[in-house]
């Protein structure tokens, strides 16, 4: 068995010093030391050994393991070394050569739809605040009439810091900061990225939040519906058709959902709207007399009503784009397609 630990060393040692790409090296490592491999096979018969040779027999076959690995390591830097040389020679600028020309570059579709946006809520009196994504659990829920334990928050699956930080859920953090701050009236507009446990192709653990609130005298929900007709129109164009559900939020009551002509198909019906025509793109709301209570306003004299569309999935039915996440790769062989 010593000889043949020592062939072993012998000759996986020269294999590995003349392989010549990372293929034929991990097939040297599988042949050497895999499960199957030449010293693996070789130490399932160390029962077989002598008691009084096992541990001359044992040390020798560990010695030979760490050098096949060894040998292994070093090889794989040297051709890891020698494909990245390749591949700067092959890439290689020569910066003595006359210019080409610099391509024009262009804004994130992303970036574009939040400004349009953005544009047509200020054209309309709003004011754009931020704040922060690193949020408290009382600004992002409690505050918004979701208290501990509330059914609520299992439709915000959160990513918790602490017991009582996490990152934000929604960009309704902001209009608690502003109706504590603000006297009313007021209308704010608060963009900004949000946090979720949420995966899959229309869904992306971050995504852009784009939530209004108007706090006056005497609003509510017919007031609401005008001014998101205006907005969808100003976005989508005059044709655009919208339709109401009710829905439920803990911060507002009413709840509503504001379906429009789905962007990807012009209303035909597709597979994103599932033959509908319509595809959601806001979530709106009465704001509820105990969340303005919370933030120091008095409900009998104020209401409100709060709206927001989801920025991405509204950018991805837009430009028919079939998977949330390619706004998020920075390819830039996709992005020259958003131009």
């Amino acid at each position: 068995m010593k000889i043949q630990l020592e062939d072993i060393l012998k000759n996986g040692v020269a294999e590995i010093e003349s392989a010549d790409d990372l293929k034929t090296l991990d097939d040297l490592r599988i042949k050497y030391l895999g499960k199957s491999g030449a010293l693996t096979t070789i130490l399932r018969g160390m029962k077989d050994v002598a008691p009084e040779q096992r541990r001359e027999i044992g040390s020798l076959a560990n010695s030979v393991r760490e050098n096949i690995e060894n040998a292994l390591s070093q090889k794989l830097a040297d051709l890891e070394n020698a494909k990245l040389l390749a591949d700067m020679e092959k890439e290689k600028v020569d910066i003595t050569e006359p210019s080409k020309g610099v391509k024009r570059g262009a804004l994130h579709p992303l970036t574009r739809f939040n400004n349009k946006f953005m544009e047509i809520c200020v054209e309309m009196g709003f004011t754009v605040i931020q704040g922060p994504e690193v949020e408290t659990d009382y600004y992002n829920f409690e505050a918004l009439n979701v208290p501990k334990n509330h059914p609520a928050r299992d439709m915000q699956d959160s990513f918790y810091i602490t017991d009582n930080i996490l990152m934000r859920t929604q960009t309704s953090n902001m209009q608690i900061r502003a109706m504590e701050k603000m006297k009313p009236p007021f209308k704010v507009v608060c963009p900004g990225r949000v946090y979720r446990n949420d995966s899959d192709s229309s869904h992306s653990p971050i995504f852009n939040q784009f939530e209004a609130l108007v706090v006056d005298e005497n609003i509510g929900l017919k007031d609401l519906m005008m001014m998101i007709k205006e907005i969808l129109k100003r976005l989508y164009g005059e044709n655009i058709k919208i339709r109401v559900r009710p829905s439920y939020f803990p911060f507002t009551e009413p709840s509503i959902e504001i379906d429009a002509t789905c962007q990807m198909c012009h209303g035909k019906g597709c597979n994103l709207c599932k033959g509908t025509g319509f595809s959601e793109f806001f979530a709106a709301g009465v704001v509820n007399p105990k969340v303005l209570e919370m933030s120091g306003i008095d409900s009998k004299k104020y209401s409100g009503f709060a709206f927001g569309p989801g920025i991405d999935r509204s950018v991805m039915v837009t430009n028919k784009i079939p998977n949330i996440k390619y706004l998020f790769k920075n390819d830039l062989r996709f992005l020259k397609q958003m131009r």
